[in-house]
């Protein structure tokens, strides 16, 4: 069911609602319930959260069971958004609201003048609405430019051109945290906000009341406050003040995949391939950006972002469409010919050392290399390839962007050993070119890499491995 539409046997006044035995629980009890609920049942509370489950979610499932504001603090990339947007899905689906209620006040509970004057007046006929879980998510990038009226409210003129008096509280206009009760309120990038902003969100925190412009309206709101924040080693745009920082009940540091399989189950999740790119060359993309997070060439206070290693498959599949279209190939699968085109591409998204200026290139491509040599290892091991070098020695095979698969399946030599390169690159079983090109290109690289075969560049650009 569309979650813009709530089913139609849901009670619609505040009588109906109390007769169906309905029970107010604010956001961090509703959360800490649903979580304990889904460990229980053995459900994953973290839908598409790759490589946390051992670290992270268990520090972040005590702290939302403690009922504490939370803060995601790591390296860019890092999955820290996606983490805050996940947590929707430990909300009820549907939730009552005082329908036409400013702040969603649950039908119990108003909280504003304006809806404790209407539950007065209305009583059991008070209307009600439901609102779905993906509205009670409140998201606000921070950003040098936000105001307190962004986030906590401010004088509304047009209440007040109304007839209204200053002092009456219904000429507020409610920022976004009070706007998100009875939800989550997420900042991303918490030290970009001006320190002046960050003290508008201390009593949020800790009195749950705001402050307007010399009101003080007690409004006892109901959210869960999370926040991402890179390490202050990386950022010099801000800082968390030290008050806003005690607030926060609980620090959860986040990092990057710590096993190579998680690294490529992200990539293979997140990025969108326009060809096929085999599980042999998503694992060197892996081991290509674990190797860049390890470099001394990189500027490993910035980070190597997840996102890296997505867009360099997304780069690698694309190559490889470019290539089919290219020679005619009916169908585009990636060959290892396709990493040359990374480097040129994604050297923008890393940040170097100083003094590795003009030693980007190189850094990046010995570092492909490398992968590449250990991937091809790791898969071929326990493989005799002298039979394959001393075939190609005397008959050089030739690849390239130009080249199809054809026509380098059709070059290569007719030894025992491409059969069991195929069945480990998973090229066997079918008969389309493809495959089988991309596994024996691999093999080659192996043989290359390893000093056992020549490798050339003609002028158009292909290359020979002999």
């Amino acid at each position: 069911m569309p979650h813009d539409v709530p089913r139609a046997d849901l009670p619609r006044t505040l009588g109906a609602l109390r007769a169906s035995g309905h029970e107010l629980r604010g956001v961090k009890d509703e959360i800490r319930q649903n979580l304990v609920a889904a460990l229980r049942a053995g459900r994953d509370p973290w839908p598409g959260i790759v490589g946390f489950e051992s670290t992270v979610l268990p520090q972040l499932e005590r702290a939302l069971i403690a009922g504490h504001d939370v803060v995601l603090l790591g390296e860019r990339g890092q999955g820290k958004t996606r983490l805050l947007r996940a947590l929707t899905g430990l909300l009820d689906e549907w939730t009552p609201v005082i329908d036409g209620a400013e702040l969603g006040e649950h039908p119990y509970d108003p909280i504003t003048p304006a809806s404790q004057r209407r539950a007065a007046e209305l009583g059991d006929e008070l209307p009600v609405a439901w609102r779905h879980r993906d509205e009670r998510y409140t998201e606000k990038l921070a950003t040098p430019d936000t105001a307190v009226a962004d986030l906590i409210g401010d004088i509304d003129p047009v209440k007040v051109s109304e007839g209204r008096s200053l002092g009456d509280p219904e000429t507020i206009h409610y920022g976004l945290v009070p706007r998100a009760h009875r939800g989550v309120v997420a900042i991303n990038e918490l030290p970009d906000l001006a320190e002046r902003i960050q003290v508008s969100l201390l009593n949020v925190m800790e009195e749950r009341d705001i402050q307007v412009r010399g009101y003080t309206l007690r409004l006892p709101l109901d959210v869960l406050l999370v926040a991402s924040a890179n390490p202050e080693d990386y950022t010099n745009r801000g800082r968390i003040i030290t008050p806003l920082k005690d607030r926060f009940g609980a620090e959860v540091r986040t990092h990057y995949p710590l096993e190579l399989a998680d690294e490529i189950a992200l990539v293979e999740q997140e990025a969108v391939l326009v060809a096929d790119l085999p599980r042999h060359l998503l694992e060197i993309i892996a081991r290509f950006t674990r190797a860049l997070r390890e470099s001394t060439a990189v500027d490993q206070g910035s980070g190597v972002s997840a996102r890296f290693a997505v867009a360099a498959a997304e780069t690698v599949a694309a190559a490889a469409l470019r290539r089919a279209a290219l020679t005619g190939e009916a169908n585009a699968v990636a060959r290892p010919v396709d990493l040359e085109s990374v480097p040129a591409v994604l050297r923008g998204k890393l940040e170097f050392a100083s003094g590795e200026e003009g030693r980007e290139a190189e850094h990046m491509e010995h570092l492909l290399r490398r992968a590449t040599a250990d991937t091809a290892r790791a898969r071929l091991r326990g493989i005799d390839l002298d039979p394959l070098a001393e075939a190609v020695s005397g008959s050089p095979v030739r690849t390239g962007e130009r080249v199809p698969a054809a026509e380098v399946v059709a070059a290569l030599p007719g030894v025992e050993v491409l059969t069991e390169i195929a069945r480990r690159l998973d090229a066997s079983g079918t008969e389309e070119p493809g495959p089988m090109a991309s596994a024996a290109e691999l093999a080659l690289e192996l043989l290359f890499l390893t000093r056992r075969l020549a490798k050339d560049t003609a002028d158009d650009d292909s290359v020979s491995y002999g």
